[in-house]
C-alpha cells in the first residue's frame, strides 16, 4: 500500500467513526426540536388561554374585594359607635334603676 492509499484507508475509518458519533447527536438535536415545538404549541394553546382565563376571573373578584372591603371598614366603624352608644346607654339605665 501506498502512502496515499493509507491515508485515504485512514480518511474513511475517521469519517466512519466520527459519522457514528455524530449520528445519535443529529437525532438527538432532531428529538429535542420537536420537543420544543410541542411545548410551544402546549404554551400557545392551552397554558396561555388558561392564565387569560384567570385574568379576566381575577379582575373583577379584585375590584369586588376591594369595594367589599371598604365596605366592612365602614362597617366595622359602625359597630364601634353602636357599641359605644350601648355602652352609655346601659350606664344611664343603670343609674336610673
Amino acid at each position: 500500500m501506498t502512502d496515499n492509499e493509507l491515508l485515504l484507508a485512514i480518511s474513511d475509518i475517521m469519517e466512519k467513526k466520527l459519522d457514528a458519533r455524530i449520528k445519535p447527536l443529529e437525532d438527538d438535536i432532531k428529538s429535542i426540536k420537536a420537543e420544543q415545538r410541542r411545548i410551544n404549541i402546549i404554551i400557545e394553546n392551552e397554558i396561555r388561554s388558561d392564565i387569560k382565563l384567570l385574568a379576566e376571573n381575577y379582575m373583577p373578584a379584585a375590584h369586588k374585594y376591594t369595594k367589599d372591603s371598604e365596605k366592612i371598614a365602614a362597617m366595622q366603624a359602625d359597630i364601634d359607635v353602636l357599641k359605644s352608644v350601648v355602652r352609655e346607654h346601659s350606664e344611664k339605665l343603670q343609674k336610673i334603676s
